[in-house]
C-alpha cells in the first residue's frame, strides 16, 4: 500500500515536470548539443558541406574581429553592470520608501522594462541626435554648447559607450529593482526598531543591516546582469551598427553577421560556443565566491 502511495506521488511529480522538461531540452540542450557540432562542420545555410574537426575554433583564436568584438562586449560589461546593479539598488530603496507616491515610484521605474529594444532604441536615437535631439537642444538652449560644436553621442569617440549603457540601464534596470525590493520587503522592520532604538542612523542602518542581509541578492543580480551584458545584442544593433566602423562590435553581433551576413554557420556556431564555456566558467566561479563568502 505504501509502495503504491510512492509510485503515484511519483507519476504526478513526473508529470508536472514533464513539460517543462520536454520545452527545457528541445529549446536549450538540443540547440546546445547541435550548435556543438555545427561548430567542426563547414554548415552554411544551403547544409552541411563537411567536417573541418577543431579548425573552427583555431580559427577563432587567431581571429583579430573575435578578440576585437571580445574586448568592446568587455568594455560594455564593465561600464553597464556596476550601473545596473548601484542603479537598481538605489532605485529599489527610493521605492520602498513610504510614502504616497510609492506606487507610481515603482511605476514609472519599471515601465521602461516592458518596452522592446526596438523602442527603447529609437527613442535614443532620437533623443540623442547631434543637431535635432533632445539632449543638445537642452545644452544649447543652457549656453552650454554652441551650433556646430554638438557631441556625436552615437558615432563620437567614446561617446558611443556612455549612450549605450545609459540606453541598457534605463531599458532593463527594472526588473534588477523588482528583485531588491522584494528582497529589501523580506528585511523585518523589527530589525530597524531595534537599531533605532539603539541609536543607529539611518545611514548605519543601511550599511550594518540593509546591504549585509541583501548580499544574496547582490550576487543574483550581479550575476544576472553580467550574463545579459555579454550577450548584448540588440541595442548595439539597432542604436550604433556596430560602428564607428566596428569600434562597438560586439561578440554576438560578430557571430550574428558571421553566420547570417557572411553564410559561415560552422565558424559562427565555434564563436558560440566559446562564449558559452565562458559565460558557463563565469556562473561557476561566480557561485563558489557567493558560497564562501556566505560560509565566512
Amino acid at each position: 500500500m505504501e509502495s503504491r502511495k510512492t509510485f503515484k506521488a511519483l507519476g504526478i511529480a513526473l508529470a508536472f515536470m514533464a513539460p517543462f522538461a520536454i520545452l527545457y531540452t528541445v529549446f536549450t540542450v538540443w540547440p546546445v548539443l547541435f550548435g556543438g557540432y555545427v561548430s567542426t562542420r563547414k554548415w552554411s545555410l544551403m547544409g552541411d558541406l563537411g567536417g573541418v574537426g577543431f579548425d573552427n575554433y583555431t580559427k577563432a583564436f587567431g581571429d583579430k574581429y573575435f578578440w576585437g568584438a571580445m574586448g568592446n562586449t568587455t568594455i560594455f560589461v564593465v561600464i553597464t553592470v556596476p550601473l545596473l546593479v548601484g542603479t537598481a539598488l538605489l532605485l529599489a530603496l527610493l521605492a520602498n520608501r513610504p510614502t504616497r507616491l510609492r506606487k507610481l515610484a515603482r511605476t514609472a521605474f519599471y515601465i521602461p522594462s516592458v518596452l522592446s529594444v526596438t523602442v527603447i532604441s529609437y527613442i535614443v536615437l532620437y533623443m540623442a541626435s547631434p543637431h535635432t535631439g533632445v539632449i543638445n537642444n537642452l545644452l544649447r538652449d543652457l549656453g552650454i554648447i554652441s551650433a556646430g560644436t554638438e557631441p556625436q553621442w552615437i558615432i563620437g569617440k567614446g561617446l558611443q559607450w556612455i549612450t549605450l549603457a545609459l540606453a541598457t540601464v534605463w531599458w532593463s534596470v527594472g526588473f534588477s529593482m523588482l528583485l531588491y525590493l522584494a528582497a529589501l520587503q523580506e528585511v523585518p522592520d523589527e530589525v530597524y526598531e531595534a537599531a533605532s532604538i539603539d541609536g543607529a542612523s539611518k545611514t548605519r542602518q543601511l550599511f550594518s543591516i540593509t546591504l549585509p542581509l541583501l548580499s544574496r541578492t547582490h550576487w543574483l543580480v550581479f550575476l544576472l546582469q553580467l550574463l545579459a551584458s555579454f550577450k548584448v545584442f540588440g541595442q548595439i544593433n539597432l542604436i550604433t551598427g556596430g560602428g564607428p566602423g566596428t569600434a562597438t562590435r560586439s561578440i554576438v553581433q560578430y557571430i550574428y553577421q558571421t553566420g547570417f551576413a557572411k553564410d559561415n554557420m560552422g565558424y559562427a556556431s565555434a564563436m558560440s560556443m566559446l562564449l558559452f564555456v565562458l559565460l558557463l566558467v563565469i556562473s561557476v566561479i561566480q557561485l563558489r565566491v557567493q558560497n564562501r563568502s556566505e560560509e565566512s
